[in-house]
């Protein structure tokens, strides 16, 4: 299988390329420096030069994020969820419209983002990252229904917040509750081309429990 890795250069991203690589798949990894997410035409070359090469995707994993925000309601920055909403929500809709055509003609695609339990249950100083979460989840809920019936899925999982050997090295008394290792996640996507595509399109896969 081909897969696309967005935000490639980052822990997460190195954790999920590396999972699929080990498995014998082709994993193409992108991050800022190879690609404008920002740019739609960018985008849009990066998805015809990949058809060339090597005939399409089978999954795109979307892991270009960020947070922003403070510790109260009335202490939100607008320019936070302008930022937010550039990383969170026209990176997704850039690429999840140049890929959605080779997901369709793949027996066996999947499309994945990483989104959080903010998204449900947003806190005072969170409003901006919260709704801009909760945008990107939408998206790609509607995402699920064009390739309803189809052999592929769009999926969402969701997790408290991500733990790395980095983070873990630089706060070795820390606890980390809750939150979901990068390799943990890794499989978490790999574990969705071992289900049906109908049974995983369109749902909300909680990694925090």
């Amino acid at each position: 299988m081909n897969i696309l890795v967005t935000g490639g250069g980052g822990p997460t991203g190195q954790a999920v390329s590396g999972y699929f690589r080990d498995k014998g798949h082709t994993v193409l990894a992108v991050d800022k420096d190879d690609v404008d997410l920002l740019d739609r035409e960018a985008v849009g070359r990066l998805a015809a030069e990949i058809e060339k090469e090597h005939g399409g995707v089978d999954g795109v994993v979307h892991l270009v994020g960020g947070w922003r925000g403070g510790k109260t309601f009335e202490e939100t920055r607008l320019d936070d969820w302008d930022t937010l909403h550039d990383l969170l929500i026209r990176t997704l809709q850039h690429v999840s419209l140049a890929f959605e055509p080779q997901l369709r003609r793949s027996p066996n695609g999947r499309f994945v983002i990483v989104s959080a339990k903010a998204a449900q249950r947003p806190t005072a100083g969170g409003a901006a990252y919260a709704a801009a979460k909760a945008a990107a989840e939408a998206w790609t809920l509607s995402l699920a229904d064009a390739l309803r019936g189809t052999g592929s899925a769009a999926t969402i999982l969701v997790v408290k917040a991500l733990v790395n050997d980095s983070m873990r090295a630089a706060k070795p008394d820390a606890r980390f509750d809750g939150f979901t290792d990068v390799r943990d996640l890794a499989k978490a996507i790999g574990g969705l081309y071992d289900r049906p595509a109908a049974d995983v399109n369109g749902i909300r896969l909680d990694l925090s429990q």
